[in-house]
């Protein structure tokens, strides 16, 4: 991400530094597995479960403030877009990607700011679920991470469960309640040739890495 302005670059490392990370990791209790699996540069995509606004802001922590600019999460246009507010926000200080969800938009150009991301050597954040879901519950999972990894070959794809996040600011509301969450991060995931397999054996890693998290085990 070359192209981001100084000033937006500052006022990012400001939120994340005074705000978002002392939220993540005294506010919420944050305890965090195998960190060292995080990949320390792009071009890379970290690929998590999707159940609160919280889950890209605690992934974003994760890595040092002069490297957040580096970070791109994959968002829906129709929703980080709607008003310009928004959208300022959403796109100068979290950095995201806005990417249209109807179906009248071509595959092909469908992720062309995720490519050219990419081709920047940034790390992308994408919810393969494409919306938040239930708390603590895993969804369908959509194909297009399958397809723009075709595009780049050797791209390291990093997965990440997430527990907790759900229950402390559920889809919908507006209150965040102090929960003790989990973050477990997984081993690099290879492509295979078939997208249906591929998919399924996301799904399957996600689900055992989020049984894995004891907060999920505290809470029965």
């Amino acid at each position: 991400m070359s192209d981001v302005h100084p000033l937006s670059r500052v006022l990012k490392v400001v939120f994340f530094g005074l705000i978002v990370r002392p939220l993540v990791f005294i506010g919420l209790g944050l305890n965090v597995f195998y960190r060292e699996r995080l990949p320390r540069h792009g071009p890379a995509i970290l690929v998590a479960n999707h159940n609160s606004h919280l889950d890209t802001m605690v992934l974003m922590s994760l890595y040092p403030l002069m490297q957040l600019h580096r970070l791109r999460p994959v968002a829906a246009a129709d929703y980080f877009l709607k008003n310009r507010w928004l959208a300022w926000f959403a796109l100068n200080i979290i950095g995201i990607i806005p990417l249209k969800r109807d179906q009248s938009n071509a595959r092909h150009s469908l992720f062309d700011e995720c490519h050219c991301a990419l081709d920047a050597n940034d790390i992308l954040i994408f919810f393969p679920e494409g919306s938040r879901g239930a708390p603590e519950k895993i969804g369908e999972l959509k194909r297009g991470i399958y397809f723009l990894l075709k595009e780049h070959e050797g791209v390291v794809l990093t997965p990440i469960a997430l527990h907790g996040l759900g229950r402390a600011l559920p889809k919908n509301e507006a209150l965040l309640v102090p929960f003790n969450c989990d973050v477990v991060i997984g081993e690099p995931l290879s492509q295979t040739a078939d997208a249906e397999e591929f998919m399924h054996h996301m799904k399957d890693v996600l689900q055992d890495l989020l049984r894995s998290c004891i907060t999920r085990h505290e809470n029965g």
